[in-house]
């Protein structure tokens, strides 16, 4: 057994009705070592090109890494991988709460599910113990509902349950895997594959022990780093205010979406939705993972007024800006309302804004017209509009279930030059964080191997907040704004070390907000398994895992051409910190795929492919 692993793939055949085990070898852990990494594997060894997402031969996987199942500051996460309805490729997205560690310790690294239900099911899991159930009572609840009546049916209000909400069954592409209530897959509509399968939940308990290496060092780093990153993000005012601390400094550098991408400044909207007045009129307070020193999750209370009273999760800056300043909504208690919407019907609120957004761009350009919509007006900063058309494209009816297939599809439909306003890479909406302020993010979301995400990168972070990293070679003169030198080089290296986090797995935050340093992170790692690890060897890890995805987008037909950003990353702000600046794109491009070791076309050489013992899976 190596250590830190199971060595075990629980593999569920709902077509099928059958469960079965399956070793996982040494070699494939050092490799890929887990979650995104391991997800990829699986993904291009198990679909092909044809593969509809929605086909019963897609495959749904969930899987943790060596850091799952021990008290790991920030390793709550996992990871699930599929094939993405929403951009007909590679895609992963990572939730938290407990499922993870949870799941591990049930005695399993991966848990892949095939097929498709003749009627309505979850996967309850306990330890040895796999069962697929009955759901057809559960099928139409909301997320919510469906957690709480599962845990009830099973006796244990702490099971880890990952489930869907009406969104993801009525197989909305925008839809999200929710997880225990409070943490979520948001990105690339994989609750939507979930839906297509029929599965309602995952439902996981587990009591054993993780074998590692060396369990008295291992303890001991918890504990130390531990303390660390809690003091860290107390200073950096993350734990006190969470990711709404943020606004008020993305807006400052013009980094947040303000009219669907068309304005530029609007400091006094990000002020009244974000941190410390969002802290204050909400009550929040935070709610972490387990494990985690951070917190970065909200519990909120809203009293009045009676139609928004709520108490529960709250929106994170992500939310706070696709919801809200993208919409020109600055009444944080509304984009609460809304993000709860969303959160119960199961559903990606960065997409969700994105789609909204959209709707209200074309109706004020006459795309859109009272005809269409039945009466409504669709008009920004108004949130009546937001909350209905949260409703409408989570259910899949109304004027705006046109938006239940995402932007692109949407726009394809609504014809008139509606395309050209979309903000998306590969179908993927952008997140709430404009490359023309910071411009690592220009090739990070270009060549985004599920489309356009921050998360896969966090290069904004180095250029707004000092978030270096100069033991990967990531240091403040790569971080200067409107500076092309260094860019590339930093997303390269920012996606490599994060394809590495989202295999482990671990929380970006930890690093980023917590300020744990990569060194730290691979004492954790070597501890568990023991392999002696040093930085270089993590982070062509990190490399051969993003090259696979690469290798994935390439096979499912994209090229050098979807590597782009949308119309209107092109047009300068006409006031505010970017004001007349425009990233150098195409040269950033070429530079990016020169240190990438890619040829001019995009593909990685075969030389690069012998270097990251990817031989067997290049493109022919």
């Amino acid at each position: 057994m190596t250590l830190g692993y199971w060595n075990k793939i629980l593999r569920v055949d709902l077509t099928n009705r059958k469960i079965t085990k399956e070793e996982i070898d040494e070699d494939t852990c050092k490799l890929f070592v887990g979650g995104a990494g391991i997800g990829a594997k699986i993904l291009w060894e198990e679909i092909s090109s044809e593969t509809n997402p929605f086909d019963a031969d897609n495959k749904l996987i969930f899987a943790g890494g060596p850091f799952q199942g021990h008290p790991v500051p920030g390793s709550a996460k996992f990871s699930i991988v599929s094939k993405s309805p929403l951009t007909n490729t590679y895609a992963d997205s990572a939730a938290g709460a407990r499922w993870g560690p949870l799941f591990k310790r049930a005695g399993y690294d991966v848990l892949v599910i095939q097929g498709k239900s003749e009627n309505p099911v979850y996967i309850y899991i306990e330890d040895n113990e796999v069962k697929i159930r009955d759901a057809r009572d559960l099928w139409g609840m909301d997320s919510y509902q469906a957690v709480d009546e599962i845990r009830k049916e099973i006796g244990d209000p702490r099971a880890s349950v990952a489930t869907i909400g009406q969104a993801g069954e009525k197989l909305v592409k925008i839809a999200c895997i929710v997880v225990d209530k409070h943490s979520f897959a948001g990105r690339c509509g994989l609750g939507a594959v979930m839906g297509s399968k029929n599965l309602k939940a995952v439902v996981v308990k587990g009591s054993k022990k993780v074998p590692v290496s060396n369990l008295s060092q291992l303890k001991s780093y918890n504990g130390k780093y531990f303390k660390e990153i809690n003091k860290a993000s107390i200073e950096s005012e993350l734990r006190p205010h969470g990711t709404p601390v943020l606004c008020i400094t993305a807006e400052g550098f013009g980094d947040m979406p303000i009219k669907y991408w068309t304005e530029d400044t609007w400091p006094e909207g990000a002020k009244k939705i974000g941190a410390p007045n969002y802290t204050e009129v909400l009550s929040a307070k935070p709610y972490p993972c387990l494990y985690c020193p951070i917190g970065c999750h909200r519990n909120i209370e809203i009293h009045s007024p009676e139609k928004y009273k709520l108490k529960g999760i709250g929106p994170e800056y992500e939310t706070l800006g696709m919801l809200g300043t993208n919409l020109l909504i600055d009444d944080v208690k509304a984009i609460s309302i809304a993000n709860d919407l969303c959160n119960r019907l199961g559903m990606d609120t960065i997409s969700a804004g994105a789609c909204i957004g959209l709707a209200m761009e074309c109706y004020e350009k006459g795309i859109i017209t009272k005809r269409d919509t039945a009466g409504m007006e669709l008009k920004w900063g108004d949130p009546d509009v937001l909350i209905e058309l949260v409703k409408q494209i989570g259910n899949k009816v109304g004027f705006a279930s046109i938006f239940s297939e995402g932007t692109v599809e949407a726009a394809k439909k609504l014809g008139k030059n509606a395309l050209e306003l979309v903000v998306q890479v590969k179908g993927l909406d952008f997140p709430a964080h404009d490359a023309r302020a910071c411009w690592g993010l220009v090739p990070t979301y270009a060549t985004g191997t599920r489309g356009a995400c921050h998360m896969r990168g966090v290069e904004e972070d180095a250029e707004m907040s000092g978030f270096y990293m100069p033991e990967i070679g990531v240091r403040e003169e790569h971080a200067k704004f409107f500076n092309p030198e260094g860019k590339a080089h930093l997303a390269v290296k920012m996606q490599d070390y994060c394809a590495l986090i989202n295999s482990l797995v671990l929380c970006v935050f930890i690093p980023d907000g917590g300020g744990l340093s990569f060194t730290s992170i691979l004492n954790i790692f070597n501890s568990i398994t023991g392999w002696d690890w040093d930085i270089q060897e993590a982070m062509t890890c990190g490399e051969r895992i993003f090259t696979l995805q690469r290798l994935i987008n390439l096979r499912d037909g994209y090229t050098k051409k979807d590597d782009k950003l949308p119309a209107k990353m092109y047009v300068p702000a006409k006031k505010g910190f970017r004001a007349g600046k425009i990233p150098p794109v195409n040269d950033l491009l070429n530079e990016y795929y020169e240190l990438r070791g890619w040829d001019k076309e995009g593909h990685p050489t075969e030389e690069k492919l012998e270097k990251l013992n990817l031989l067997n899976f290049g493109i022919s």
